[in-house]
């Protein structure tokens, strides 16, 4: 077929999808700002191109090493979020009380927000833990 034939002559091609993943479609040709054929045909296109595709094992070895470092940056987050979490803690908590917001009581399951206390705002916080937050 000539370059001339395949930009003029066209017919149809039709699929079957379900009605949530055409709306998908819909959704993503209105992002392109092409119509649902363009979008269907580039897609197709993009598709056809000649993409190597791994073997299981590399892909298998390529997760488990995203998966390492998933683990080793979330304990890291987690050492760094959590230091001293119990002396900070304690402080907050002696700071709220000594301001009346919070009181501690047994019967009712720990410390509570006094009915009495005002409302803390950012303001307020920085105060009572010296300007840290």
């Amino acid at each position: 077929m000539s370059e001339t034939e395949s930009n003029t002559d066209r017919t149809s091609v039709m699929t079957y999808v379900s009605p949530a993943q055409k709306q998908e479609w819909v959704t993503h040709a209105e992002t392109l700002n092409m119509s649902q054929s363009e979008f269907v045909r580039t897609m197709v296109q993009a598709g056809r191109r000649d993409f190597t595709v791994p073997d299981r094992s590399s892909i298998a070895t390529e997760t488990a090493s995203q998966n390492t470092d998933s683990t080793n940056t979330w304990d890291e987050l987690l050492a760094i979020v959590s230091e001293n979490i119990e002396e900070r803690l304690d402080k907050t908590l002696a700071e709220l009380q000594e301001a009346s917001v919070i009181t501690y009581s047994g019967r009712h399951g720990g410390y509570t927000l006094r009915e009495d206390a005002d409302v803390i705002d950012n303001a307020d916080t920085e105060t009572l833990s010296g300007g840290e937050n």
